[in-house]
Order: structure tokens, then C-alpha cells, then sequence
């Protein structure tokens, strides 16, 4: 363990957010998004993997290790932290892909977030989705929406996460954190018993089905707030994605109870900063104004891009107009932008100070 102790702790003070370790290879860092090899005198073996994963496996999710071949859990390292894991198996060897959870919870004003994601976090009703691609930062927001809602409102929180990230200490709300497999045995059974909990606000780590997705609609229906994230690329993909959970005959009314429900979707990039190489968010944010809503009731959602782009005095804004916010505030280059940006030319036009305004057009 000692030597597994030292990657751990090496990662750590030197930046990275994962950390990739297989048999036969070196280990890998990713730091900045650059996945970087480690200098070892030996390589990790298949036999010192086997010991390793034995000695930080949660001992209760042991069996179903050896049954499904794969697992998430939570370890911690004192003195060093914690670190969201997964173990899995390629050509029969075990593997292990660790990402770094700093101990710190993140404060709202410090994640460079547009404000209005602080009013769609002190909202009493109604589905979040932050939606993003692996590595885009939608648990740190997460956690910083959570940390809002403790530090500003008197409320009860659970959340239900694979596993446990940010831990939180109450401040002004009662928090519980459930950790699928210890704490519940799955998404859908804590999902199931959690009304019976008198939560305000449910944090629903990912939606991954119509089991959970339906019953964050009844939750939200009765008045709770559900936050939750999405593995999409942008908001008009995260509708098509929950409707795709369910059997075709069925979208028609869940798009319908989706319009009552739904208060946002806030979408995640990561662009590379200029000063120090480190990682700022663009956001594109959809909030479920009287136009969004139509156009979901209507099965319209090409047109909800436009939508987004016209609604900036609702506090929408699309992945161009971030970027090129973050261009103009000095935070990322030009390059960087275009290299993120949903529409290229279009944001190029922007940066000569031309802007044509598309969305108005479509929806006319």
C-alpha cells in the first residue's frame, strides 16, 4: 500500500484529476486535460493491482466485483483525500480509473458561474440538469448549487450520488448523503423511498433511466426542488436524451409532464484559461420560459438553439455567447472559443463585431 499511497499522493500535489493505473503500463496523470506518464522504476503488475483493489474495495461491494466485473466506490486517503474510483477489468486485467475530489466544498462565486444560476438554485420546485461530458465540472456545480442552497436557506437536503463526492457539513439545512450500493442498494430504491424522508431539495447524482428520470417528475411535481446531472452535450440534446428513456408510446405524455416540471438545464465545456493553463467553464444555460415550453409541448426542439439565443433577458445564453464573454473578460484566447464553440463561424463573426441575430429569425 505504500507505494500505492505515494501515487495517490504524488497525483495530489501535482495537480491531476485522474489518475489511470494498469498492468504492464505506467500510470497516468491527467493534468489540465493532458494525460501525463509517470516516471517508475517498475510498473505496476497484474499481481500488486489484485492485492491493491482487495485491500480498497469496500468489502460489501466485494461479491458483486466478482459478478459484474466493474464497480464504483468512494476511497479516502488521510492526509491526502478523497477520490471518486472505478474499477473494471480490459483483456481480463484489473484496472482502476481514480478522479481526485478536492475536500474543499466549492463556493458558488468561485466556479466563474453566470448569476443566475444562484436564482435557479434558490427556486422551491422544479427539475435542474447540469449536463456536460465527462470531466466538464457538473458535480463541482452541483456542489456549489448545493452549497448556496446551506449557506442561504433553511432547508432539508439528500442527496443520492455513486458514490459520495463533496462531503457537506449543515449550515443553515439539514443534509444527508446516501451513497448508492452502501447507504441504498440502488438509484431507484432510494429514489422510491425518499419521499417518505420530508426532503425540499433531492440530488440525484445522474439520471440514467425512466425509473429514476419519473420519479424526479413526481418529486418535482409535488413540490420539491431535484437536481440532477446528464452525460449531453447541450440542452436540446439533454430533452431528446430523457425521452429517449422511455418506450416511444409513452414520450408524448412524459413530454408533456416534462413542460410542468422542468425549470432548467445549465450545460458545461471546459476551456483552457490563458494566464495558467488551468480550466474556466462555458456555460450555455436553458430556462423553461413560456417559449421553451411551447416548443417541447410542440416536439420543436431544433428550434430551442434559437430560443436560447434570444432569451438572454431570462438569463439564457448559448455556448457562443459564454465563450465569447470569457474572450472578451480576458480569461481564454480566441483560439481556445472557436476550439469550443458550437458554431465557429458564427462566433468568428462575432469577434469582427457582427451579429446576426439567426434565433430571432427561426422563431418568427
Amino acid at each position: 500500500m505504500e507505494l500505492f499511497n505515494k501515487i495517490l499522493r504524488t497525483a495530489v500535489e501535482g495537480g491531476a484529476s485522474d489518475i489511470h493505473i494498469k498492468p504492464d503500463s505506467p500510470v497516468v496523470y491527467r493534468i489540465n486535460s493532458q494525460l501525463v506518464e509517470t516516471e517508475m522504476t517498475q510498473s505496476p503488475t497484474q499481481e500488486w493491482l489484485e492485492k491493491i483493489i482487495k485491500e480498497i474495495v469496500p468489502e460489501h461491494f466485494l461479491p458483486r466485483l466478482e459478478d459484474d466485473r466493474e464497480i464504483d466506490f468512494s476511497y479516502f486517503l488521510e492526509g491526502v483525500g478523497r477520490f471518486r474510483t472505478n474499477c473494471f477489468q480490459q483483456l481480463g486485467k484489473w484496472c482502476l480509473a481514480m478522479r481526485y475530489v478536492v475536500a474543499e466544498v466549492p463556493k458558488i462565486d468561485d466556479l466563474n458561474l453566470p448569476e443566475v444560476i444562484k436564482s435557479i438554485a434558490e427556486e422551491h420546485r422544479g427539475i435542474v440538469l447540469v449536463a456536460g461530458t465527462t470531466g466538464s465540472g457538473k458535480s463541482t456545480t452541483l456542489a456549489g448549487m448545493i452549497d448556496h442552497i446551506n449557506t442561504n436557506q433553511k432547508r432539508h437536503i439528500i442527496t443520492m450520488e455513486d458514490p459520495v463526492e463533496y462531503v457537506f457539513e449543515d449550515n443553515q439545512c439539514i443534509i444527508e448523503q446516501r451513497e448508492v450500493g452502501l447507504d441504498t442498494p440502488s438509484y431507484q430504491h432510494g429514489l422510491k423511498h425518499v419521499m417518505r424522508q420530508d426532503p425540499d431539495v433531492i440530488m440525484v447524482g445522474e439520471m440514467r433511466d425512466a425509473v429514476s428520470f419519473r420519479a424526479a417528475m413526481s418529486a418535482a411535481d409535488t413540490g420539491h426542488l431535484v437536481l440532477s446531472t446528464l452525460h449531453t452535450i447541450d440542452a436540446p440534446q439533454s430533452i431528446a436524451r430523457v425521452l429517449d428513456f422511455f418506450p416511444s408510446e409513452e414520450r408524448e405524455q412524459v413530454r408533456k409532464q416534462m413542460v410542468g416540471t422542468l425549470k432548467a438545464i445549465i450545460v458545461q465545456r471546459m476551456a483552457v484559461r490563458e494566464d495558467d493553463g488551468g480550466v474556466v467553464p462555458a456555460i450555455e444555460i436553458m430556462i423553461n420560459t413560456p417559449t421553451v415550453a411551447k416548443l417541447i409541448t410542440e416536439n420543436r426542439t431544433e428550434k430551442l438553439h434559437a430560443a436560447i439565443e434570444t432569451g438572454t433577458d431570462d438569463g439564457m445564453q448559448n455556448f457562443n455567447q459564454s465563450l465569447f464573454q470569457l474572450v472578451k473578460d480576458g480569461i481564454i484566447t480566441k483560439e481556445e472559443a472557436l476550439d469550443k464553440a458550437s458554431n465557429p463561424q458564427a462566433l468568428e463573426m462575432n469577434f469582427k463585431g457582427i451579429f446576426l441575430s439567426e434565433g430571432s429569425r427561426i422563431l418568427n
